[in-house]
Protein backbone atom coordinates (compact mmCIF):
# COMPACT_ATOMS: atom_id res chain seq x y z
CA UNK A 1 0.00 0.00 0.00
CA UNK A 2 1.35 3.40 -0.96
CA UNK A 3 1.88 5.76 1.97
CA UNK A 4 -0.50 8.68 2.19
CA UNK A 5 2.26 11.11 3.06
CA UNK A 6 6.04 11.32 3.13
CA UNK A 7 7.63 14.01 5.30
CA UNK A 8 11.15 15.11 4.42
CA UNK A 9 12.72 17.23 7.16
CA UNK A 10 16.33 17.65 8.33
CA UNK A 11 16.28 19.51 11.62
CA UNK A 12 18.52 20.46 14.51
CA UNK A 13 16.48 18.37 16.96
CA UNK A 14 14.99 21.32 18.87
CA UNK A 15 13.65 23.69 16.21
CA UNK A 16 10.17 24.85 15.33
CA UNK A 17 10.11 22.29 12.54
CA UNK A 18 10.84 19.58 15.11
CA UNK A 19 7.85 20.78 17.11
CA UNK A 20 5.74 20.68 13.97
CA UNK A 21 6.80 17.10 13.20
CA UNK A 22 6.30 15.84 16.76
CA UNK A 23 2.77 17.23 16.86
CA UNK A 24 1.67 16.64 13.28
CA UNK A 25 2.96 13.13 12.55
CA UNK A 26 1.38 11.27 15.52
CA UNK A 27 -1.89 13.12 15.02
CA UNK A 28 -2.07 12.13 11.37
CA UNK A 29 -1.24 8.54 12.30
CA UNK A 30 -4.07 8.46 14.86
CA UNK A 31 -6.41 9.57 12.12
CA UNK A 32 -5.47 6.55 10.02
CA UNK A 33 -2.91 8.02 7.63
CA UNK A 34 0.17 6.04 6.63
CA UNK A 35 3.14 8.38 7.07
CA UNK A 36 6.77 7.90 6.07
CA UNK A 37 9.35 10.13 7.78
CA UNK A 38 12.38 10.38 5.50
CA UNK A 39 15.56 10.90 7.48
CA UNK A 40 18.97 12.41 6.76
CA UNK A 41 21.59 10.97 9.10
CA UNK A 42 22.66 13.23 11.94
CA UNK A 43 19.52 15.33 11.69
CA UNK A 44 16.09 15.30 13.32
CA UNK A 45 13.28 15.00 13.84
CA UNK A 46 13.87 12.21 16.35
CA UNK A 47 11.00 10.16 17.76
CA UNK A 48 11.39 8.35 21.07
CA UNK A 49 8.32 6.30 20.18
CA UNK A 50 7.28 5.65 16.60
CA UNK A 51 3.48 5.75 16.31
CA UNK A 52 1.65 2.88 14.58
CA UNK A 53 1.27 3.68 10.91
CA UNK A 54 4.56 5.63 10.77
CA UNK A 55 7.77 4.40 9.15
CA UNK A 56 11.18 6.00 9.68
CA UNK A 57 13.17 5.64 6.47
CA UNK A 58 16.92 6.31 6.41
CA UNK A 59 17.86 7.83 3.06
CA UNK A 60 21.46 6.74 3.65
CA UNK A 61 23.06 10.15 3.42
CA UNK A 62 24.30 12.74 5.88
CA UNK A 63 23.62 15.80 3.70
CA UNK A 64 20.41 17.15 2.22
CA UNK A 65 21.71 17.78 -1.30
CA UNK A 66 23.35 14.36 -1.60
CA UNK A 67 19.99 12.79 -0.74
CA UNK A 68 18.67 13.53 -4.24
CA UNK A 69 19.30 10.02 -5.70
CA UNK A 70 17.84 8.28 -2.65
CA UNK A 71 14.78 10.53 -2.58
CA UNK A 72 14.23 10.00 -6.30
CA UNK A 73 14.36 6.20 -5.83
CA UNK A 74 11.97 6.42 -2.90
CA UNK A 75 9.42 8.40 -4.92
CA UNK A 76 9.64 5.96 -7.83
CA UNK A 77 9.24 2.89 -5.65
CA UNK A 78 6.81 4.03 -2.95
CA UNK A 79 4.80 6.69 -4.80
CA UNK A 80 3.39 8.44 -1.72
CA UNK A 81 0.20 10.37 -2.19
CA UNK A 82 1.84 13.56 -0.93
CA UNK A 83 5.33 14.76 -0.06
CA UNK A 84 5.89 17.60 2.39
CA UNK A 85 9.26 19.17 3.09
CA UNK A 86 10.46 22.31 4.83
CA UNK A 87 13.52 24.55 4.48
CA UNK A 88 15.09 25.81 1.28
CA UNK A 89 17.65 23.08 0.55
CA UNK A 90 15.20 20.26 1.15
CA UNK A 91 12.58 22.00 -0.95
CA UNK A 92 14.99 22.24 -3.89
CA UNK A 93 15.94 18.59 -3.51
CA UNK A 94 12.31 17.48 -3.36
CA UNK A 95 11.31 19.50 -6.42
CA UNK A 96 14.17 18.00 -8.45
CA UNK A 97 13.58 14.48 -7.11
CA UNK A 98 9.90 14.52 -8.07
CA UNK A 99 10.77 15.74 -11.57
CA UNK A 100 13.36 12.96 -12.00
CA UNK A 101 11.07 10.29 -10.54
CA UNK A 102 8.13 11.16 -12.76
CA UNK A 103 9.97 11.96 -15.98
CA UNK A 104 7.47 13.06 -18.62
CA UNK A 105 4.49 11.59 -16.77
CA UNK A 106 2.05 13.61 -14.74
CA UNK A 107 3.18 13.58 -11.09
CA UNK A 108 1.79 10.79 -8.91
CA UNK A 109 2.84 12.62 -5.75
CA UNK A 110 1.41 15.93 -4.60
CA UNK A 111 4.30 18.15 -3.47
CA UNK A 112 4.07 20.83 -0.78
CA UNK A 113 7.14 22.83 0.21
CA UNK A 114 7.29 25.04 3.26
CA UNK A 115 9.22 27.65 5.15
CA UNK A 116 8.78 29.57 8.39
CA UNK A 117 11.36 32.26 7.60
CA UNK A 118 10.81 35.90 6.66
CA UNK A 119 13.04 35.66 3.60
CA UNK A 120 13.96 39.29 3.01
CA UNK A 121 15.27 39.78 6.55
CA UNK A 122 16.96 36.39 6.75
CA UNK A 123 18.73 37.00 3.43
CA UNK A 124 19.82 40.49 4.48
CA UNK A 125 21.53 38.98 7.51
CA UNK A 126 23.29 36.27 5.49
CA UNK A 127 24.81 38.43 2.74
CA UNK A 128 24.30 39.25 -0.93
CA UNK A 129 25.28 35.85 -2.38
CA UNK A 130 22.82 33.96 -0.21
CA UNK A 131 20.16 36.56 -1.02
CA UNK A 132 20.76 36.22 -4.76
CA UNK A 133 20.55 32.42 -4.67
CA UNK A 134 17.46 32.38 -2.48
CA UNK A 135 15.53 34.95 -4.50
CA UNK A 136 16.28 33.16 -7.76
CA UNK A 137 15.64 29.61 -6.55
CA UNK A 138 12.43 30.48 -4.72
CA UNK A 139 11.03 32.48 -7.61
CA UNK A 140 11.97 29.88 -10.25
CA UNK A 141 11.73 26.50 -8.49
CA UNK A 142 8.87 26.87 -6.02
CA UNK A 143 6.24 27.25 -8.79
CA UNK A 144 7.07 23.64 -9.74
CA UNK A 145 5.57 22.48 -6.42
CA UNK A 146 1.82 22.12 -5.96
CA UNK A 147 1.66 24.20 -2.80
CA UNK A 148 3.89 26.48 -0.75
CA UNK A 149 3.00 26.33 2.97
CA UNK A 150 4.03 29.11 5.34
CA UNK A 151 3.36 29.89 8.98
CA UNK A 152 1.96 33.41 8.76
CA UNK A 153 0.58 36.03 6.38
CA UNK A 154 3.64 38.16 7.00
CA UNK A 155 5.93 35.39 5.76
CA UNK A 156 3.68 34.83 2.73
CA UNK A 157 3.51 38.50 1.75
CA UNK A 158 7.25 38.95 2.24
CA UNK A 159 8.03 35.87 0.12
CA UNK A 160 5.84 37.05 -2.74
CA UNK A 161 7.23 40.59 -2.69
CA UNK A 162 10.86 39.53 -2.30
CA UNK A 163 11.02 36.71 -4.85
CA UNK A 164 8.23 37.50 -7.32
CA UNK A 165 6.46 34.24 -6.47
CA UNK A 166 2.73 34.39 -7.18
CA UNK A 167 1.01 35.12 -3.86
CA UNK A 168 -1.82 32.76 -4.87
CA UNK A 169 0.62 29.83 -4.74
CA UNK A 170 1.38 30.47 -1.07
CA UNK A 171 -0.97 29.12 1.61
CA UNK A 172 -0.89 30.16 5.27
CA UNK A 173 -1.48 27.12 7.47
CA UNK A 174 -1.54 27.40 11.28
CA UNK A 175 1.09 25.28 13.02
CA UNK A 176 -0.05 22.57 15.46
CA UNK A 177 1.49 24.04 18.61
CA UNK A 178 -0.59 23.26 21.70
CA UNK A 179 -2.55 20.20 22.81
CA UNK A 180 -6.22 20.54 23.72
CA UNK A 181 -5.54 19.75 27.38
CA UNK A 182 -3.34 22.85 27.70
CA UNK A 183 -6.46 25.00 27.57
CA UNK A 184 -7.84 23.17 30.62
CA UNK A 185 -5.03 24.60 32.71
CA UNK A 186 -4.07 21.75 35.06
CA UNK A 187 -0.30 22.17 35.45
CA UNK A 188 2.05 20.69 38.08
CA UNK A 189 3.78 23.10 40.42
CA UNK A 190 7.41 23.65 39.32
CA UNK A 191 10.20 23.12 41.81
CA UNK A 192 11.19 26.77 41.93
CA UNK A 193 10.63 29.13 44.89
CA UNK A 194 9.35 31.97 42.69
CA UNK A 195 6.59 29.71 41.43
CA UNK A 196 5.62 28.28 44.80
CA UNK A 197 5.26 31.37 46.93
CA UNK A 198 2.64 34.10 46.85
CA UNK A 199 5.13 36.78 45.92
CA UNK A 200 5.42 39.77 43.60
CA UNK A 201 4.41 39.60 39.92
CA UNK A 202 6.48 37.14 37.90
CA UNK A 203 7.33 38.12 34.33
CA UNK A 204 8.39 35.30 32.03
CA UNK A 205 10.50 35.09 28.88
CA UNK A 206 11.13 31.91 26.93
CA UNK A 207 13.58 31.00 24.18
CA UNK A 208 17.20 30.67 23.16
CA UNK A 209 19.47 33.21 24.81
CA UNK A 210 20.53 34.74 21.50
CA UNK A 211 20.43 38.02 19.64
CA UNK A 212 17.23 37.28 17.74
CA UNK A 213 15.28 36.82 20.97
CA UNK A 214 16.64 40.17 22.23
CA UNK A 215 16.29 39.47 25.94
CA UNK A 216 18.59 42.45 26.53
CA UNK A 217 15.66 44.72 25.65
CA UNK A 218 13.47 42.75 28.05
CA UNK A 219 15.97 43.19 30.90
CA UNK A 220 16.23 46.93 30.24
CA UNK A 221 12.43 47.22 30.21
CA UNK A 222 12.25 45.18 33.41
CA UNK A 223 14.69 47.53 35.12
CA UNK A 224 12.40 50.46 34.28
CA UNK A 225 9.34 48.55 35.44
CA UNK A 226 10.87 47.72 38.82
CA UNK A 227 11.07 51.41 39.66
CA UNK A 228 7.26 51.24 40.02
CA UNK A 229 6.33 47.57 40.47
CA UNK A 230 8.34 45.10 42.64
CA UNK A 231 8.34 42.39 39.97
CA UNK A 232 10.63 39.46 39.19
CA UNK A 233 11.86 38.27 35.79
CA UNK A 234 12.55 34.67 34.77
CA UNK A 235 13.81 33.71 31.32
CA UNK A 236 13.72 30.02 30.41
CA UNK A 237 16.24 28.79 27.86
CA UNK A 238 19.93 28.46 27.24
CA UNK A 239 22.33 30.06 24.80
CA UNK A 240 25.55 31.90 24.19
CA UNK A 241 24.26 35.24 25.54
CA UNK A 242 23.71 34.05 29.12
CA UNK A 243 26.77 35.73 30.64
CA UNK A 244 26.15 38.95 28.74
CA UNK A 245 22.56 39.10 29.97
CA UNK A 246 23.61 38.51 33.57
CA UNK A 247 26.22 41.27 33.29
CA UNK A 248 23.58 43.63 31.90
CA UNK A 249 21.26 42.85 34.83
CA UNK A 250 24.07 43.55 37.31
CA UNK A 251 24.83 46.85 35.61
CA UNK A 252 21.17 47.87 35.83
CA UNK A 253 20.87 46.80 39.46
CA UNK A 254 18.27 44.08 38.90
CA UNK A 255 20.43 40.93 39.08
CA UNK A 256 18.78 39.85 42.35
CA UNK A 257 15.38 39.89 40.65
CA UNK A 258 16.38 37.97 37.50
CA UNK A 259 16.70 34.20 37.17
CA UNK A 260 17.94 32.25 34.16
CA UNK A 261 17.21 28.60 35.06
CA UNK A 262 18.29 27.33 31.63
CA UNK A 263 16.35 24.76 29.66
CA UNK A 264 13.32 23.25 31.37
CA UNK A 265 11.45 20.28 29.86
CA UNK A 266 7.97 21.58 30.75
CA UNK A 267 7.92 25.37 30.29
CA UNK A 268 4.12 25.47 30.39
CA UNK A 269 4.26 24.59 34.09
CA UNK A 270 6.28 27.77 34.65
CA UNK A 271 4.18 29.90 32.31
CA UNK A 272 1.08 28.94 34.26
CA UNK A 273 2.55 30.65 37.37
CA UNK A 274 3.53 33.86 35.58
CA UNK A 275 1.72 37.17 35.78
CA UNK A 276 2.91 38.28 32.34
CA UNK A 277 4.73 36.87 29.32
CA UNK A 278 7.09 39.11 27.35
CA UNK A 279 8.04 38.23 23.78
CA UNK A 280 10.90 40.39 22.50
CA UNK A 281 12.13 38.75 19.27
CA UNK A 282 13.58 40.79 16.43
CA UNK A 283 12.52 38.21 13.82
CA UNK A 284 10.12 35.25 13.85
CA UNK A 285 8.29 33.10 11.35
CA UNK A 286 5.48 32.70 13.85
CA UNK A 287 6.26 32.67 17.60
CA UNK A 288 5.50 29.35 19.32
CA UNK A 289 6.25 30.63 22.82
CA UNK A 290 3.76 33.46 22.44
CA UNK A 291 1.06 30.99 21.39
CA UNK A 292 1.85 28.74 24.35
CA UNK A 293 1.57 31.62 26.83
CA UNK A 294 -1.81 32.63 25.43
CA UNK A 295 -3.03 29.02 25.49
CA UNK A 296 -2.16 28.84 29.18
CA UNK A 297 -4.09 32.07 29.65
CA UNK A 298 -1.22 34.38 30.59
CA UNK A 299 -1.34 38.05 29.51
CA UNK A 300 1.32 38.83 26.92
CA UNK A 301 3.13 41.77 25.40
CA UNK A 302 5.21 41.44 22.25
CA UNK A 303 7.48 43.24 19.86
CA UNK A 304 5.90 43.88 16.48
CA UNK A 305 8.58 41.87 14.72
CA UNK A 306 8.13 40.19 11.36
CA UNK A 307 6.12 38.16 11.00
CA UNK A 308 3.98 36.24 13.50
CA UNK A 309 3.16 38.25 16.65
CA UNK A 310 0.86 40.77 14.97
CA UNK A 311 -1.20 37.92 13.53
CA UNK A 312 -1.25 35.90 16.75
CA UNK A 313 -2.31 38.93 18.79
CA UNK A 314 -4.65 40.08 16.00
CA UNK A 315 -3.25 43.58 15.61
CA UNK A 316 -3.04 44.12 19.35
CA UNK A 317 -6.50 42.85 20.28
CA UNK A 318 -5.07 40.15 22.56
CA UNK A 319 -1.98 42.00 23.77
CA UNK A 320 0.02 45.16 23.06
CA UNK A 321 2.61 45.31 20.29
CA UNK A 322 5.67 47.54 20.67
CA UNK A 323 8.53 48.44 18.31
CA UNK A 324 11.47 46.05 18.17
CA UNK A 325 14.25 47.07 20.56
CA UNK A 326 12.25 49.81 22.30
CA UNK A 327 12.66 49.02 25.99
CA UNK A 328 10.75 52.11 27.11
CA UNK A 329 7.67 51.19 25.08
CA UNK A 330 7.97 47.61 26.31
CA UNK A 331 8.14 48.71 29.94
CA UNK A 332 5.04 50.88 29.49
CA UNK A 333 3.14 47.99 27.86
CA UNK A 334 4.19 45.61 30.64
CA UNK A 335 3.11 48.09 33.30
CA UNK A 336 -0.31 48.67 31.71
CA UNK A 337 -0.96 44.96 31.20
CA UNK A 338 -0.02 44.04 34.77
CA UNK A 339 -2.39 46.69 36.07
CA UNK A 340 -5.28 45.64 33.83
CA UNK A 341 -4.82 42.02 32.68
CA UNK A 342 -7.35 40.48 30.23
CA UNK A 343 -9.30 37.40 31.28
CA UNK A 344 -7.89 33.92 30.79
CA UNK A 345 -10.73 32.82 28.48
CA UNK A 346 -10.28 35.93 26.33
CA UNK A 347 -6.55 35.30 25.89
CA UNK A 348 -6.99 31.62 25.08
CA UNK A 349 -9.18 32.48 22.10
CA UNK A 350 -6.08 33.82 20.33
CA UNK A 351 -4.35 30.43 20.62
CA UNK A 352 -7.27 28.25 19.51
CA UNK A 353 -6.31 28.15 15.79
CA UNK A 354 -2.98 26.56 16.82
CA UNK A 355 -4.53 23.71 18.82
CA UNK A 356 -3.02 20.49 17.46
CA UNK A 357 -6.16 18.75 16.22
CA UNK A 358 -7.57 21.87 14.63
CA UNK A 359 -4.31 22.80 12.94
CA UNK A 360 -3.79 19.21 11.75
CA UNK A 361 -7.11 19.43 9.91
CA UNK A 362 -5.77 22.49 8.12
CA UNK A 363 -2.69 20.48 7.12
CA UNK A 364 -4.85 17.64 5.85
CA UNK A 365 -6.44 20.07 3.40
CA UNK A 366 -3.18 21.83 2.49
CA UNK A 367 -1.40 18.51 1.79
CA UNK A 368 -4.32 17.21 -0.29
CA UNK A 369 -4.65 14.10 1.88
CA UNK A 370 -7.72 11.90 1.44
CA UNK A 371 -10.37 12.34 4.09
CA UNK A 372 -10.63 9.59 6.68
CA UNK A 373 -13.79 8.72 8.63
CA UNK A 374 -12.07 9.71 11.88
CA UNK A 375 -10.68 12.95 10.48
CA UNK A 376 -11.68 15.87 12.68
CA UNK A 377 -13.07 18.82 10.70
Amino acid sequence: MNPDLAIFFATSGHSGVDRLAHNLVPTLARRGYQVDVLQVRGHGPHFTQVPPGVRLIDLGTAHTYTSLPALTRYLRQERPGSLYCDKDRLNHTAILARALAQGLKAPDTYLAVGTGTTLSIDCAERGWWHALKTRFSTGQLYPLADNVIVTSRGVADDMAAYTGLDRNLIEVVPCPVVAAEVFAGDFPLPDHPWCQEDGPPLIMGLGELSGRKDFATLIRAFALLRSEIPARLMILGRGKDRDRLLALARGLGVADYLDLPGFVPNPLDYLARASLFAFTSTLEGLGFALIEALAVGIPAVSTDCPSGPREILQDGKYGPLVPVGDHQALAAAMRATLRNPPSRAFLQAAARPYEIERATSAYVRALALPLRPNNIP
